[in-house]
């Protein structure tokens, strides 16, 4: 018997399954991050051939037995980069002596997408560090709402929150903006007391700036009104992205499934974000996802080999 092997690469961890050609999983495993932007191809490449060979010890088979790899993965949004993992990984692969049969790489987002309706037409919008929206329609075409990165966009993502979180502690620490619940917060949960502290953190340790988007989310549960009006203001942006990819996708009901922590998850931030739809665009219908990315990327691997 011969397998597919899916791989979810993200930034924090590496999510693998395994399922038999008709696409039945039969393993998964984990592994470390897999963003090779960040930590460099060969890293990844470790991560994903240490994945591959749990699978194959899972089922007593070799190589040979695996007619696809698909790996999804962070960093790969461009087909420029995602040729780059392709070609060092099997460059790694090859000085070990080893040979895997269509190796390809897609974007993280593309095999979320897959998944989350097993292969048919729908919408994700993902909100976690940053922000994007994907849909695909019964034709198979894909559209994209969003993903500029955190210069020109990440609209309503952990790092847009945490930075404008951080503004308003920074105006209330002189006194250019309103006090703020934040700046209690800001000291209490990362012990930054003064400008100083902001600044240095900020500017010479590197702050990751999206840790800070979970207390600007309590504070706007307690009522504090910078809090309130910054989650607002996202809100609208990733309305405008639902909005954009109606006008793209013509259908009666937009279905849309939500990934990433800030809107996947039950917090006040999805809890507000979810209602202005219900009130405001009853044509959109957001589920669960069905299946995992991982899954996702099983999926495109099977319809790459049936040449659909």
């Amino acid at each position: 018997m011969n397998y597919i092997i899916g791989i979810d690469g993200g930034g924090t961890k590496t999510h693998c399954v395994m399922a038999t050609r008709d696409k039945s999983p039969v393993y998964e495993c984990f592994g470390g991050q897999a963003n090779f932007l960040m930590l460099g191809t060969e890293a990844v490449s470790a991560t994903i051939l240490e994945l591959i060979k749990q699978c194959t010890e899972s089922q007593n088979i070799g190589f040979n037995q695996i007619d696809a790899v698909l790996t999804g993965a962070t960093g790969a949004g461009r087909r420029s980069d995602a040729e780059i993992l392709e070609k060092d990984f099997t460059a790694f692969i090859q000085k070990q002596n080893l040979r895997i049969r269509n190796f390809s790489v897609e974007s993280d987002a593309r095999i979320a997408l897959e998944g989350a309706f097993s292969g048919r037409e729908g919408c994700i919008l993902i909100a976690g560090t940053g922000s994007i929206l994907f849909g695909k329609d019964t034709k198979d075409r894909i559209y994209r709402v969003g993903g500029f990165g955190r210069f020109l966009g990440d609209e309503g993502s952990g790092y847009m929150l945490g930075r404008r979180g951080l503004i308003a502690a920074a105006k209330n620490f002189d006194g250019r903006g309103s006090d703020t619940l934040l700046l209690n917060l800001l000291s209490q949960e990362f012990k930054i007391t003064s400008p100083e502290d902001l600044i240095t953190r900020i500017y010479r340790e590197n702050f990751d700036i999206a840790s800070f988007a979970p207390l600007v989310i309590k504070a706007a549960e307690q009522g504090d009104h910078q809090a309130v009006k910054i989650l607002e203001e996202e809100i609208d942006e990733l309305m405008l992205h639902l909005k954009a990819i109606k006008r793209k996708i013509i259908v009666a009901t937009l279905q849309v499934s939500f990934i990433g922590g800030l809107i996947a998850n039950d917090t006040y931030y999805s809890r507000r974000f979810r209602q202005k739809i219900s009130e405001t665009m009853p044509d959109v219908n957001v589920i669960d996802a069905e299946n995992s990315p991982a899954y996702g990327a099983v999926l495109m691997a099977a319809k790459k080999l049936s040449g659909n």
